[in-house]
């Protein structure tokens, strides 16, 4: 799934090469969007902005209409110059927004919808997502309604009490931008043990675990090349060696990086989605 540092370096992309521009078409495979499109016609519009709120993209066009899309798992968008071959089959195209010298297509995209300002402001889902931790981040228009709250993150964390605190990070309601990528990494780098219930967490870890996480996603967006892969060049270790991008994530069986000890994989979470922790540097918390 994209996680937060991808859609945000998609929309820095898009919004680069599109805002300002004139839409010269627009297509889609949903008919909830071409009936929209053929009340409210896109054609003709400007593009005012492309932003990030968490894992949903926003194009915004000119006369008080939005495009909301979600990649979910494997949805992805791609821009090309007008008339260039496209990298992906046809058959995978699900919404298009195209200019005079370029045309975005979104491939794969199962979550797509046109907005009025004022629904946007009421959607269900973007009311309740918790902040996003690229909100502050440069390079696009500010991708949520306010700066970046940590103590509103910690406060969400607490009310998740129950939860072990690789969940509660994947939780969108509690903090945005994480996916199972980071999630690892981020515990991992905090040395804190992802099966630890967030009420045996102390402040400070906590703390410590917001920053690292802001810290993460941010290095994987400011200065990059842009690219909307959500794993070509994405790394948390510094590294420069092209083997060593990552800590732990997808490295089960293998030596932490680190100390040497056998890093640990587990299917855990209502999605039992893969978990990877090292058990030296995150020994199991005291519940």
């Amino acid at each position: 799934m994209p996680e937060g540092d991808t859609i945000f370096r998609a929309a820095v992309t898009l919004h680069r090469v599109l805002s300002g521009k004139e839409v010269t078409r627009f297509e889609s495979v949903y008919p909830a969007l071409t009936r929209v499109a053929d009340d409210h016609p896109i054609v003709g519009r400007t593009i005012e902005s492309v932003s990030a709120r968490g894992k949903h993209l926003l194009i915004a066009f000119s006369g008080d209409l939005v495009l909301r899309t979600h990649m979910r798992m494997n949805g992805s968008w791609h821009i090309y110059p007008a008339g260039a071959r496209w990298q992906r089959p046809a058959r995978e195209m699900r919404v298009l927004v195209g200019t005079r010298d370029a045309v975005a297509v979104g491939f794969n995209v199962p979550v797509a919808e046109l907005l009025t300002a004022r629904a946007l402001a009421q959607h269900r889902q973007l009311r309740a997502l918790g902040p996003d931790l690229l909100s502050d981040a440069g390079g696009s228009p500010r991708s949520g309604p306010e700066p970046f709250d940590r103590l509103e993150v910690i406060r969400r964390l607490r009310a998740r009490g129950g939860d072990t605190i690789g969940d509660a990070l994947l939780n969108q309601r509690v903090v945005a931008g994480i996916g199972n990528v980071f999630k690892s990494e981020i515990l991992f780098v905090a040395r804190i043990d992802p099966f630890a219930r967030v009420s045996s967490l102390g402040d400070a870890e906590l703390a410590r675990l917001v920053a690292v996480a802001r810290e993460q996603l941010a290095a994987n967006v400011m200065g990059r090349s842009q690219t909307f892969s959500p794993a070509i060049g994405r790394r948390t270790t510094r590294s420069l060696d092209p083997r060593e991008k990552l800590w732990v994530y997808g490295r089960g069986g293998r030596r932490c990086r680190r100390c040497g000890a056998l890093i640990h994989s587990k299917k855990a979470g209502l999605d039992a989605r893969l978990t990877y922790w090292c058990p030296a540097c995150q020994p199991p918390h005291p519940q």
